[in-house]
């Protein structure tokens, strides 16, 4: 059922979601991106709380176009009660039926893809978050749509941790427009359905997540360290290597997502991620080393051709919101988190990317 992920993990985050999993019994979601690294989680979790948690079950119509799904993706696991159907979001989608949430999970979120495919990182932004917010005003619907925190840009140092009411710093030209400025397009639409319709819409933006199921050609940090972990290779820090993050783990991250589909205040965006520790890239190779419990070779280079270099300097969340409305709280350590990945990628990387 957890296909490329840790069954553990999936049951861990179904049960701390605890009573509130029960209002989506008998419900229809309608998940976009459904075989990204998010929506296979959303796909699996739903999956568990059908076979173990609901009484009644609840309906899951996944769609994405596969795109940049993968290895890890492109298999369509036969799951009870989850329809997938493979569909590009820019373009109307009919559904006959009712839709009861409407999940907008789908995005080109590597820097590596979005440098690709320009375009297309656009369009499903802005074309799909309107098609998709049509189909929640009809069927009166709650929304949500996965932004991303690289919507604040490089924050001023005296807004880090940042709030969801920093109104970023992000350059309409660059390399990295094409994602982060359809990012904030897409909470425009949500806030202008949201105003003018009445659609209970919410805005994730999520911080670094990380965890099993991350593709190996993902390029982004983690999947990139673990790949050339596992064939013996050195670490490749971009840049200086001071630039700085917090990750989340996937099992906090699932729950704060979760908890914002099922009790976010409409209209508000949420910060989901883990704000401690923020740490430089060259302290998350030495956390490695402690977690693997030996010495990995790395080097500082340029960063190549095929990656956005202008990132940001720092990135790390304010989620006070999310704590004070929702009672969303990380629990798992970076140590934590980095030996469950390292566990599962060194069993299921193929050391090729």
């Amino acid at each position: 059922m957890t296909e490329f992920l840790l069954p553990s993990d999936v049951a861990e985050i179904a049960t701390r979601l605890g009573d509130a999993a029960h209002d989506f019994a008998g419900k229809t979601v309608l998940l976009t991106g459904g075989r990204g690294f998010l929506g296979r989680y959303f796909m699996s979790v739903f999956a568990y709380l059908n076979e173990c948690v609901l009484d009644k079950p609840c309906n899951l119509v996944a769609l994405d176009n596969l795109i940049t799904a993968g290895k890890e993706g492109s298999e369509i696991p036969d799951l009870p009660h989850v329809t997938f159907v493979p569909h590009d979001v820019i373009e109307p989608f009919a559904y006959d039926g009712k839709i009861d949430y409407v999940i907008h999970a789908a995005g080109i979120a590597s820097p590596f893809y979005y440098r690709a495919y320009p375009l297309e990182t656009l369009e499903v932004a802005v074309r799909g978050t309107r098609n998709m917010l049509e189909i929640a005003e009809r069927n009166n619907a709650r929304f949500t749509f996965f932004s991303s925190s690289e919507i604040y840009g490089d924050p001023d140092p005296k807004h880090v941790p940042t709030p969801e009411s920093y109104r970023g710093n992000v350059s309409a030209q660059g390399p990295r427009a094409c994602y982060d400025e359809s990012k904030r397009v897409g909470e425009t639409l949500c806030y202008i359905f949201h105003e003018k319709y009445g659609t209970a819409t919410n805005t994730i933006r999520p911080f670094n997540v990380f965890g099993p199921g991350m593709q190996e050609s993902d390029y982004r940090v983690l999947p990139n360290f673990g790949s050339r972990i596992k064939s013996n290779r050195p670490l490749n820090v971009y840049g200086s290597g001071n630039q700085t993050r917090t990750f989340c783990y996937i099992t906090d991250a699932m729950l704060g997502f979760l908890l914002v589909i099922l009790r976010g205040v409409p209209g508000e965006p949420y910060n989901i991620g883990n704000p401690k520790p923020e740490i430089s890239m060259i302290e998350l190779v030495r956390k490695i080393e402690t977690v693997l419990g030996r010495k990995v070779t790395h080097n500082i280079i340029e960063y190549p051709d095929s990656y956005p270099a202008d990132e940001p300097n720092r990135r790390c969340p304010d989620i006070k919101k999310a704590r004070l409305q929702l009672k969303f709280e990380p629990t798992v350590s970076l140590e934590d988190g980095l030996k469950r990945f390292f566990g599962w990628s060194d069993r299921v990387y193929l050391g090729e990317g």
